[in-house]
């Protein structure tokens, strides 16, 4: 029988969170320990490019926070963790996560994202048997359902169709987790977001690369036409919707997070150098836009994503909040100020 999980009204608890070095894990971190007090949290990171330790520096002394430099292939190391720590859910976030390197390197995201992730569901059965009152959130993305033409939206129901080497592993660890709660009982939920964006993002990624390239007076990088649509969801309301599906969503079940919010990416990169001009200048004569520079497109490069989030705003109650131009601006000027420094 599927359930809900809540674990909002125990006094103590502790989850791990693979990746927490990185975007999302960072700020996931930040959000669990402002928002839920009296949590502790683990944070499992193997520290590689995309790490960066320096994103929790503000909480390294807090005594609810723990990191273990651990690969999450390495069942031996997971176990003393949880051995140490009996933690009570997981967040699992570390994954690799760039399209670009994934077509360049395909072996290393087969072996950490769905090795990795037969590793540490592993430990978690190992360790939680089939215990209502623990939990594993897998994190997932929107691109495991390939690409949408001009119409429709994706949702919990949509079709598996990756089609780029990181988008397979990602769909690959998505049906283990969908294995190991129907095979062994793990206390499961898996979500599928959109395009995050926000602090502490790494730099290869598109809203930071335009911000960096152009502060810079180098040429923005656009594939094809930038006719390609992403739909764009600020980090923050990424981890609130993970602390709701966690405590409350249904075990067995997917939620998927979008905030309504499609971009071609050439009207995106369009509005980020008018942010820039606005608000830094010392631009290029015409504005930063004239540094915009369009390369060959990327091979199998989805023309569109787009996220259908009633699901979650109907069971959960959850929403994005506030205005996307306004986080937007946030952003661009957080990177402009990180950049400076």
């Amino acid at each position: 029988m599927q359930t809900a999980h809540d674990l909002s009204n125990i006094s103590s608890i502790r989850v791990v969170v693979t990746g927490g070095c990185g975007f999302i894990g960072s700020n996931l971190i930040l959000y669990l320990l402002k928002h839920r007090p009296n949590w502790e949290i683990i944070n499992i990171d193997a520290l590689t490019y995309a790490a960066n330790p320096a994103n929790l520096a503000e909480i390294a002394n807090d005594p609810r926070y723990h990191f273990a430099h651990i690969d999450i292939r390495n069942r031996t190391e997971l176990q003393k963790v949880f051995d140490q720590y009996q933690p009570n859910g997981v967040f699992h976030l570390a994954a690799e996560s760039h399209v670009d390197n994934s077509i360049n390197n395909p072996q290393h995201f087969i072996e950490s994202n769905v090795v990795g992730t037969f590793q540490l569901l592993e430990v978690c059965r190992q360790s939680w048997g089939n215990k209502a009152n623990s939990r594993f959130l897998h994190v997932s993305t929107d691109e495991v359902y390939g690409s949408l033409g001009a119409t429709g939206f994706f949702n919990e129901e949509s079709q598996y169709a990756p089609n780029s080497p990181y988008s397979a592993s990602k769909a690959g660890s998505d049906h283990l987790v969908r294995a190991w709660h129907h095979t062994y009982g793990v206390n499961v939920v898996t979500t599928h977001c959109a395009n995050n964006f926000g602090p502490r993002q790494h730099r290869e990624k598109l809203i930071p690369t335009v911000i960096r390239t152009a502060l810079s007076h180098c040429p923005i990088p656009v594939y094809g036409d930038g006719s390609n649509v992403r739909e764009w969801l600020y980090v923050d309301d990424h981890c609130n919707a993970l602390l709701q599906v966690f405590e409350q969503g249904i075990a067995g079940e997917a939620y998927a997070i979008g905030a309504r919010n499609e971009w071609r990416n050439i009207d995106l990169i369009n509005t980020i150098c008018s942010v820039l001009d606005d608000y830094i200048g010392n631009g290029p004569v015409g504005g930063y836009s004239n540094l915009i520079t369009f390369v060959p497109d990327r091979l199998g490069h989805d023309l569109r994503y787009a996220i259908d989030p009633s699901k979650i705003e109907q069971k959960l109650d959850w929403k994005p909040s506030g205005d996307f131009q306004d986080k937007l601006r946030e952003t661009v000027m957080w990177f402009a100020q990180s950049i400076s420094r």
